[in-house]
């Protein structure tokens, strides 16, 4: 393990990305992305605080307790960050109904900007920080895409496509997800940038359940996003949940509350998914991954998206 190799790529990499993130005027981004083989990471910048995920190798030993101890002070000095500015966490892959979730580490909201809208974030106490990075063209087309429209978000996690939305003149948003957490982290975002009106609804439901009872009430949006997770077997939930599996049920009820030249969007970080064939041919889909997938994130493409058009 040659940590002067590892020291010396995120050196060059930060003085690259910070450079292309200050002409974009982004300030949250990927820049290390398991680059090194020895060093499988992620490492993330938040306007000065860093996220860093070890990734499980498959057929390799995971890291020992020592490695992990000199990987985090390589990377703070490489990035001159404060020792409570990183966040270490490492990422095993999901196996049967392991999910996880919670890291059990206590955290500290953090207000990061994008777009010139909001939103909280928290680096610790999840696995996941609140704001998919890899996402960030997603959602700035949804904004193009939400003018005057009524915009359906599912699994609406921290509610980020709502908050674009709504910046791009949607008429009302609708957020569904289950977890109360998620749904007050929701409310938070969409109020950290003034929109707190009636018709930005949030909706705790199991999101199978919300689609019968839309379906059935006849509702209609005009834009509809759905990003579901890869695997969810939450008690909470009515049934577990799998992408493979569920996709083609999830977009056929999307589809229903389309309105007429409506939009759907649908994404998936599911490695090796496979679109049902049927779906694919539909004449008003088209995989778009590429226009949604950002340059720093071109090394391991984190999704993959495909819009449908209700013709």
């Amino acid at each position: 393990m040659k940590l002067g190799d590892f020291d010396n790529r995120l050196r060059k990499n930060q003085r690259h990305w910070s450079k292309w993130a200050r002409r974009r005027d982004i300030s949250c981004y990927r820049l290390y992305d398991r680059d090194i083989p020895d060093f499988p990471l992620a490492i993330d910048w938040y306007e000065g605080e860093v996220h860093a995920q070890i990734f499980a190798r498959k057929g390799r030993e995971p890291l020992t307790d020592e490695e992990e101890l000199a990987i985090g002070e390589t990377i703070r000095e490489s990035l001159q960050i404060p020792r409570q500015a990183l966040s270490f966490k490492t990422r095993q892959r999901q196996r049967g109904l392991a999910q996880y979730e919670k890291t059990g580490q206590r955290g500290h909201r953090l207000t990061v900007s994008e777009g010139g809208l909001k939103f909280e974030v928290d680096l610790h106490s999840y696995l996941d920080t609140g704001l998919f990075l890899d996402h960030r063209e997603t959602r700035e087309l949804i904004r193009r895409r939400a003018e005057s429209r009524r915009m359906l978000n599912l699994f609406a996690y921290t509610g980020s496509f709502s908050v674009f939305a709504a910046a791009g003149g949607a008429l009302a948003t609708t957020s569904v997800d289950l977890s109360n957490t998620y749904q007050a982290w929701t409310r938070r975002n969409l109020a950290l940038n003034g929109f707190t009106g009636d018709e930005h609804r949030l909706e705790r439901s199991d999101v199978f359940a919300y689609l019968e009872r839309a379906v059935r009430e006849r509702r209609l949006f005009g834009l509809i996003v759905l990003d579901p997770p890869s695997f969810s077997n939450s008690k909470k939930m009515l049934e577990i949940l799998d992408v493979q599996r569920d996709h083609r049920r999830l977009i056929d009820a999307c589809l229903e509350l389309l309105t007429p030249n409506g939009e759907l969007y649908f994404s998936t970080n599911k490695r090796r998914f496979k679109i049902d064939h049927d779906l694919e041919s539909l004449p008003g889909c088209e995989e778009i991954t590429r226009q949604t997938l950002p340059d720093d994130f071109k090394r391991h493409p984190a999704h993959r998206c495909w819009i449908f058009r209700q013709t």
